[in-house]
This record gives C-alpha cells, sequence and structure tokens, in this order.
C-alpha cells in the first residue's frame, strides 16, 4: 500500500483489444509483409524465446507498413510484443499513426486534411525493444497503422492489441424497437458518451478533450438514461465551477446557462439535495449576474452570443436562441433557488424573466434559434416547427442541436417527423461505418461517400478528410463527439415515454409515442432501480403498455397499462 499524498486510483479498466481485420499492406519494392494475419490470433502481449509464425515487416529500402481496423471505436493506446529484429541495434524504429478513420491512420500531419496532434499524440515514432513489449498513444481511434522506419531492418511481431481505457459501466438503460436502426442508434449514441467518460466528461475522446460544460447538456442527458446518476457529471460540473469564479463566463454566458440547466437536470434525476446544497452561492451569484444585464424592455446587455458552430453565421439566429436561453436559466432558476429555501432569490428570477418575455426576438430563419424559442414558449412549438425546424426535413440539423430540434419536434407533436429525421441524420453516419457519433456531419456529404472503414476508392470522396467547418477541418474532425448523443436521450424520453415528475424519480410519468414503431421497450435508471416499460400497439392504434417500477416511486401511466411493482 502506499503511504504519503500524492495517489490518486484510476476509476478506469483496461481492456486488450485484438484487430479485426487488416484493411491495408505496403507492396512497395524495398518492403514485405509476411504473416499479417498472425495479427488477427488474439496473441497475448508476452515475448518467448520462440518465435512461433510472426508478423514479419522488412524494410529492404522502403517502409514496410500495415493498417489495422480494431472494429469500433476506442480510447487508449496500442500495446506492441516482438520477438527479434534486426537492423542497426537491438531496437527497432517504428512510426505509428492512430485513425478515426482509415484515412486518418494513413496520412501525414498538416497538409490539405489537416491532420494534428492536438490534444492527444497520434502520429509519432517510437523505439520498441526486442523480446519485449512497449505501449503508446492516449487518444480516440479504430485505425492503427505501423511502419517499420529503418533501413536494411527486420522486426517479428507476437501482437498489436489496442490498450482500451474506459471505465466498466453496467448499461442499466435500454431500448429497443420494431426497427433495428434506431435501437442502432440507441446503442452507438450511448456508447459515444461512455467513450467521453474519462478523467471528467470529455467533449471528444481524440480532439477536444476538454469540459466544455455548454457541450455537456447532450451527454448528461445521454449519460442519465443509459447509466443513471454518476459521479462523473458533479465532478464536471464542479470542475468547471471552480475555474470560472464570478463574474466570469464559462467560455460563453450561453455556456454558463447550460451548467445551471444541468444543475436542475441532476437534482431531478438524483434527487441529492445535499450536493445541490453546495451550489447555492455560486448558482444564485451566476443568476443576478445574468439578471443584472438583462434591461427593461427584455433585451439583454450580455456580451459573446454563442450556440454552435453551424449557427455562428447567423448572428440575428444566434441572439434569438440565447436570449431564449436566458428565459429557461430565469424559469429553472426560480424553481432551484426554491428548492433551497431562497424565497428572494427565487423572486427575482421569475421578475427578470417576466422581464426577458417581454422581447421576444425573430428566430431569423436559425433552426436552432427556433427550437430554443419553443422549448422557452416564447413561439408556438407547433408553429415553430411548421415554419422552420422540420423544413427541408434534416437539412440544418446540427450534431448538437440536433437534440433541442427533436425535443422541439416532440413539443409539437411531430414525433413521427422526428423519427425520419433520427434516420436519415444520424442514421447516414452508421451508413458510412460510423461507431459514434461525430463533431460535425451534414447531408450533404453523402454524395459520393466513402466509408471510413476503407482505404477510399477512385471516384469516392474522404468524408473525413475532405469535410468539417470553424474548428474542425478535415482530419481534425472528432469522429467521437459526446454532443451528438441526443437521439438516445430522445428515443427513452419520447418513444419510451420516461418523464422524470418529482425529484430523485419518486413520481415518473409513462408517455409512450410510437410513431411508426410496432412495439418499443426498454429500461430507465432511477435511485430506487430500474424501471422496465414495453409499449405495443394494437391493431386500432392504441397502445398497451406493461410497466415494472421498483417499490417507492409512482408512476403515471398515460396509456392502457398494466403496472407491476417490483420490490
Amino acid at each position: 500500500m502506499l503511504s504519503g499524498g500524492g495517489a490518486v486510483r484510476d476509476p478506469r479498466i483496461r481492456e486488450y483489444v485484438t484487430a479485426s481485420k487488416i484493411l491495408w499492406m505496403s507492396t512497395d519494392e524495398g518492403s514485405a509483409v509476411e504473416n499479417a494475419a498472425s495479427l488477427l490470433d488474439g496473441r497475448d502481449g508476452q515475448s518467448t524465446l520462440q518465435a512461433d509464425h510472426p508478423c514479419v515487416l522488412r524494410n529492404e529500402g522502403s517502409p514496410a507498413s500495415i493498417l489495422l481496423d480494431f472494429g469500433r471505436e476506442l480510447h487508449g493506446g496500442v500495446q506492441i510484443a516482438t520477438w527479434y529484429m534486426g537492423g542497426n541495434g537491438r531496437t527497432a524504429r517504428l512510426r505509428v499513426r492512430f485513425g478515426e478513420s482509415a484515412m486518418e491512420a494513413m496520412s501525414d500531419v498538416g497538409g490539405e486534411r489537416n491532420a494534428t496532434n492536438d490534444h492527444a499524440i497520434r502520429d509519432q515514432m517510437i523505439d520498441v525493444p526486442f523480446l519485449g513489449t512497449a505501449e503508446i498513444g492516449n487518444t480516440g481511434f479504430r485505425f492503427l497503422r505501423i511502419d517499420l522506419m529503418e533501413e536494411n531492418s527486420y522486426i517479428e511481431l507476437k501482437s498489436v492489441r489496442a490498450v482500451f481505457l474506459y471505465r466498466d459501466l453496467e448499461y442499466k438503460g435500454a431500448f429497443r424497437s420494431s426497427d433495428p436502426l434506431l435501437d442502432r442508434i440507441w446503442h452507438t449514441g450511448a456508447y459515444t458518451v461512455h467513450l467521453n467518460m474519462q478523467d471528467y466528461l470529455w467533449d471528444g475522446i481524440k480532439r477536444d478533450r476538454l469540459v466544455w460544460v455548454g457541450d455537456l447538456h447532450p451527454e448528461t442527458s445521454t449519460l442519465q438514461a443509459v447509466f443513471g446518476s454518476h459521479e462523473i457529471v458533479p465532478d464536471s460540473l464542479d470542475f468547471i465551477r471552480d475555474r470560472t469564479p464570478l463574474p466570469g463566463w464559462m467560455s460563453f454566458p450561453s455556456y454558463s446557462v447550460w451548467w445551471l440547466l444541468i444543475q436542475y437536470d441532476w437534482y431531478m434525476q438524483s434527487g441529492d439535495i445535499a450536493y445541490l446544497a453546495e451550489q447555492q452561492s455560486y448558482l444564485v451569484g451566476l443568476l443576478d449576474v445574468i439578471s443584472e444585464r438583462i434591461n427593461e424592455d427584455g433585451t439583454n446587455e450580455i456580451p459573446d452570443p454563442f450556440l454552435d458552430w453551424p449557427s455562428s453565421e447567423n448572428p440575428e439566429g444566434v441572439k434569438a436562441g440565447v436570449h431564449a436561453l436566458f428565459v429557461l436559466a430565469m424559469k429553472r432558476g426560480a424553481e432551484l433557488c426554491l428548492i433551497l429555501g431562497d424565497e428572494a432569490a427565487s423572486d427575482r428570477c421569475q421578475k427578470t424573466e417576466q422581464k426577458l418575455r417581454r422581447h421576444v426576438p425573430h428566430h431569423a430563419g436559425s433552426k436552432q434559434a427556433a427550437a430554443l424559442m419553443a422549448l422557452a414558449d416564447l413561439w408556438s412549438a407547433q408553429e415553430a416547427n411548421d415554419e422552420v425546424i422540420a423544413v427541408d426535413g434534416s437539412r440544418g440539423v446540427s450534431t448538437f442541436y440536433g437534440y433541442y430540434m427533436l425535443e422541439a419536434r416532440a413539443k409539437a407533436g411531430d414525433i413521427q417527423g422526428s423519427l425520419d429525421c433520427i434516420r436519415e441524420y444520424w442514421g447516414a453516419m452508421l451508413e458510412l461505418g460510423a461507431t459514434t457519433f461525430w463533431e460535425d456531419f451534414d447531408l450533404s456529404w453523402m454524395k459520393d461517400a466513402a466509408r471510413i472503414d476503407e482505404i477510399t476508392p477512385e471516384g469516392k470522396v474522404d468524408v473525413h478528410g475532405t469535410y468539417g467547418n470553424y474548428c474542425y477541418q478535415g482530419y481534425r474532425h472528432s469522429l467521437c463527439h459526446g454532443w451528438a448523443a441526443g437521439p438516445t436521450a430522445w428515443l427513452s424520453r419520447h418513444v419510451l415515454g420516461f418523464e422524470i415528475v418529482e425529484a430523485g424519480c419518486k413520481v415518473v410519468q409513462i408517455m409512450p409515442n410510437l410513431g411508426d414503431l410496432e412495439w418499443a421497450e426498454g429500461s430507465f435508471p432511477t435511485p430506487l432501480g430500474i424501471i422496465y416499460v414495453k409499449h405495443t400497439k394494437r391493431n386500432d392504434g392504441t397502445v398497451h403498455s406493461v410497466i415494472q417500477a421498483p417499490s417507492g416511486i409512482l408512476v403515471m401511466a398515460l396509456s392502457d397499462a398494466e403496472l407491476l411493482t417490483v420490490c
């Protein structure tokens, strides 16, 4: 046992993953790759004196190279186990390149495709020993390219295994339905957030390994639907709070608002009044900072309006969306202050909300703004959906704010339109080979698109290297970004129908919306246990539900339901 300060136990586990496929090998004159299939045999990382059918890389004037596919996005690095080697010494010089797409792993840093080592080193040279192992890397990846760089040398590889670093968590929430595509989308969103549950709740595991609190709301919503109340949420909220003394903003004023909204959602899920009380001083102070900048006519003097990058070129739309966020902040702030027993602060929030509602800005055609205005009751959800959000289907949807567009469409009663959007937009990423959801995506990218798990064929477009905007152009673009996981939370809330009515899930409303689904079933984690539901559509269109809930939870069922209590 260690004594003294400084020792911290890592809550994550390590798991070794064998590659599932060899995508490419060098065929240049002067290089050779022999017995590559042995790297798919599931060998361990313990070297021995006897080399048994090794994979051999030979550099006879040109790097010998191999590209491995581990079958799904992972967080971590790689372990390379060696037998013998020949060259100028007792080590071999390898170039190791990780990639979230096959083409990223084949790329050089820089250039038009914008491959980077930002936030995590994914392209570097290493020396590996003979009869030993070397571990390298801490990034997000699915693909790995290895090049033997030293001329007139060879290396015998016993194994090349991904070192998968993640939190070993039970998926307490679940979703299954008559549509396998929706099932895959739910699980992909859950897995995307799971991978980003590292030291804190990150934005991305390759790039943006940061606690961007504004981006966290779709993640925390998904996390609560899948894992329930997990300590990483308050840890992350406290991390950014402690590094943002008032009257400062958490990068943007809108991001400070998202911190407030997550606090509300977290309290409703967990019922942890002690944790909420710890936030009281900062929470009330933040609400006052916002209130002081709201004019009597409802306009505001708050700087740096920001929603997401795709909306940033529409400044009027951004201002409208941020205004709606301030309304939501005051509404939820008033409720939180009342829960904390601060009636004076609650009253100040209510008065500020009333002032904000005197001003109803124009959405300027922004789907992001229209969605937030509908959710804040600044505009009829039905009109917002008909006139802006549902126009042109999934065109103009963004990976981050797509969640709020879906929420607004559900509020308008457009469940079918929401399901169609989820299938079309998030389903398209799966069609291109995604195993996690991306930082950015546009349906126009589907034209002549190659899959991310192949070397781009002639006449096809390398989606990862070609597209992306703002700070995520080309290969710098993250293909595992938690803000894109919103459909997971949405499907649990609006199809399975789980709605928390009383903090700590003591009262839960079940109101299923199947759309064109014949049936859907799943579960939702609460502090008192797991609620299970199965909804089946009858021939007349009505829905029959079976609900199993733990003792201590009052279920309000808004369908023909059989209620069973599980002790």
